[in-house]
């Protein structure tokens, strides 16, 4: 099987990438000029946001991994562009040159309401203000409606590998309440997700992906050794970025760290 993976250079595509090509995967990837693949990866020079680039990229692929997004930026046209045309751009090429493929597309668990009244289910309505998971909607929207074969994985914050993700989050949660909990995944369990994927387990299904044991913001910032300040304030919103896998589950999937603290005890941070 033949893969294209847009996103490879990111957070989440960096890591993947080999252990799909360690999974026995023929790897393609779709990079911008000037940047270079790792070894024994196939390598097409092209943009998402330049439709001429697109057709060579998926001429000859069984599926197409898409995960190039713009996430942590001011710039929102950017955002839309990239999330929402970018993702257009390539499900044209696609139909065109690739009607076959398995196009297996990475959403957010942000898409689900700060009000929600459970964790966030695959068919609760969603309606995001913020530019990142709304323009994720809307890319969700067009691919179920394109006629390929698709699936999409929402997934919840992502940590593990060395990414620096999990460090970072203290500076970003100021203002959360520390009892806030979210739902994570690890860089593991995303290509265990990813391989179900492909192998047409979620196919035409939008899937929620992510381990055990959602875990609160004063967990994770103490984990970091940035202690933020205990409150027994009510907590607004329980389920804000907490997601309900019972699907995943009920499909296959299991995840091999099952918790934060799994990761930390056998040194995948």
């Amino acid at each position: 099987m033949t893969i294209l993976l847009t996103g490879a250079t990111g957070l989440v595509g960096e890591r993947l990438l080999p252990r799909l090509a360690d999974a026995g995967f023929a790897c393609r990837v779709l990079l911008r000029p000037g940047k270079s693949g790792p070894k024994g990866v196939e390598t097409m020079t092209g943009d998402i946001l330049d439709p001429s680039t697109l057709p060579d990229a998926v001429r000859g692929v069984s599926a197409i991994v898409h995960l190039a997004a713009v996430f942590r930026t001011q710039d929102t046209d950017l955002i839309w562009r990239s999330n929402l045309e970018g993702t257009r751009n390539l499900i044209a090429a696609a139909k065109a040159h690739a009607a076959d493929a398995r196009f297996v597309m990475s959403s957010t668990s942000h898409v689900y309401n700060n009000d929600n009244p459970h964790p966030g289910r695959e068919d609760d309505p969603v309606a995001p203000r913020q530019a990142y998971p709304a323009s994720k909607v809307a890319a969700e929207a067009e691919l179920r409606e394109s006629g390929l074969l698709w699936s999409v994985l929402r997934f919840p914050f992502v940590y593990g590998d060395g990414d620096g993700h999990l460090e970072s989050l203290p500076k970003y949660v100021g203002a959360w309440h520390p009892a806030q909990r979210m739902s994570i995944i690890h860089h593991r369990d995303i290509a265990t997700a990813v391989r179900l994927a492909l192998d047409g387990v979620f196919d035409g299904r939008v899937v929620n992906v992510a381990d055990e044991a959602p875990a609160s913001i004063y967990e994770l910032s103490a984990m970091q050794g940035v202690p933020v300040e205990s409150s027994a304030a009510p907590l607004s919103n329980p389920w804000y970025l907490h997601v309900d896998t019972s699907l995943a589950r009920r499909l296959g999937f299991r995840s091999a760290v099952r918790t934060v603290y799994q990761a930390q005890q056998e040194g995948l941070m």
